[in-house]
């Protein structure tokens, strides 16, 4: 009775607890993935693989994912996305090498569905802090993405990953239940309006799509090749131990976490630019650190510097992508959001195949070092540009 008289709510506490499940879910591969190479005998060549299916698979769902959003709203695409993604990471579970790759790309499909959603409700839900709405949203996904190779590790130590799995899974569904009993208070009051078009406004427009779109393909391919990769590069070194070096990704998810958590208080004081170019800057010193490793204890440092560094990345680029396009925002995310996933494909992927053709993972983690260098410097070119326009 109490559940059927508050069925219209904001929705904040469904969308940030599908983050964390999300996290979660995202962030899983890394500290599989050693695992998963004995298991199926990869090189590392193939371990890419895994990465590429997960985002190239989220690239598809977020192509997808606008027009579910137009036509049922942002409730009804989260729970297809969750839906989506309960069945892939179910089917993972016992799957054979070829099976993984297709278990991979049904979640990674399901979170492609979900994330344009939840990102873009949060926007349009707080329009007056957008990025520090984003940032706590997003903070939520740390939480996920920090507990994950803690989760993986307890359950290699008890020889339980498909239960972990099957965990998860269930989460997810008992989520989409949940949420299939309320409505979004947002999604009664949408505005349908699309801003005037005129051709000075399409092609200043279509510029900054462009760019939007290359810095979220940098971003995404580059944090998710740290996130990813870490683990196997601290096992590399850290021979003597069997166990830290699969919580290695927990520093850099926690790192991640707290600086959205901490984000807020900083764009209270600060400009969005020069908050994400001093945490690039900030990533760009963590990356060579870890580089420069030759035990695990650098790496755990490098690591968390990096993580620190790129956590308002993300969000700050979410906010000025509803602020420029406003209502066109869901329309603008159906090109935008895809090509940041494929940088998720591509860049880790990169990681594997500089790794294997040079015989070293450190030439491989040159790659998002090039990433966070070259976001660093649009950033940097952005604040200028700023700078000229108020004097």
């Amino acid at each position: 009775m109490i559940l059927a008289g508050n069925r219209h709510v904001k929705g904040n506490a469904f969308v940030h607890l599908n983050f964390v499940l999300s996290g979660v879910l995202m962030t899983m591969l890394g500290p599989l993935l050693p695992g998963f190479s004995v298991r199926w005998h990869l090189t590392d060549v193939q371990a890419g693989y895994l990465f590429t299916a997960q985002f190239v698979s989220c690239g598809l769902g977020m192509i997808a994912s606008p027009a579910l959003l137009s036509r049922f709203g942002y409730r009804r695409t989260l729970i297809a996305g969750l839906l989506v993604m309960a069945a892939g990471v179910g089917f993972l579970a016992h799957a054979p090498w070829a099976g993984a790759l297709a278990a991979v790309c049904l979640y990674g499909v399901g979170f492609g569905l979900n994330t344009p959603a939840a990102n873009l409700f949060a926007a349009e839900a707080n329009p007056e802090n957008r990025a520090s709405a984003l940032s706590l949203l997003n903070a939520s996904w740390g939480v996920g993405a920090m507990a994950s190779p803690l989760l993986v590790a307890a359950a290699q130590r008890v020889q339980r990953v498909p239960l972990f799995l099957f965990g998860l899974s269930a989460a997810m569904f008992a989520l989409a239940m949940g949420l299939s009993w309320v409505r979004f208070a947002v999604d009664q009051d949408r505005a349908r309006a699309e801003r005037p078009s005129s051709p000075a406004w399409r092609l200043w427009q279509m510029r900054s799509v462009i760019g939007v779109a290359a810095l979220f393909f940098i971003y995404v391919g580059s944090e998710t090749a740290v996130g990813g990769w870490i683990a196997t590069y601290a096992r590399r070194l850290d021979l003597g131990s069997h166990a830290f070096w699969a919580m290695t990704p927990t520093f850099f998810w926690g790192a991640l976490l707290a600086g959205r958590m901490t984000a807020p208080l900083a764009l209270r004081r600060l400009r969005e630019t020069t908050v994400a170019s001093a945490g690039l800057a900030l990533a760009s010193v963590g990356i060579v650190v870890i580089l420069a490793s030759r035990s695990i204890t650098p790496v755990v440092v490098g690591a968390t510097m990096t993580g620190f560094g790129f956590a308002s990345i993300f969000p700050i680029s979410v906010s000025m992508l509803s602020h420029w396009f406003s209502t066109m925002a869901a329309q603008v995310g159906g090109a935008i959001f895809p090509v940041a996933y494929l940088g998720g494909a591509a860049l880790p992927w990169l990681v594997g195949a500089v790794s294997a053709q040079t015989g070293s993972l450190r030439a491989g983690f040159l790659v998002p070092l090039a990433g966070s260098a070259v976001m660093l410097a649009g950033y940097l070119a952005s604040a200028r540009k700023n700078a000229r326009v108020e004097t």
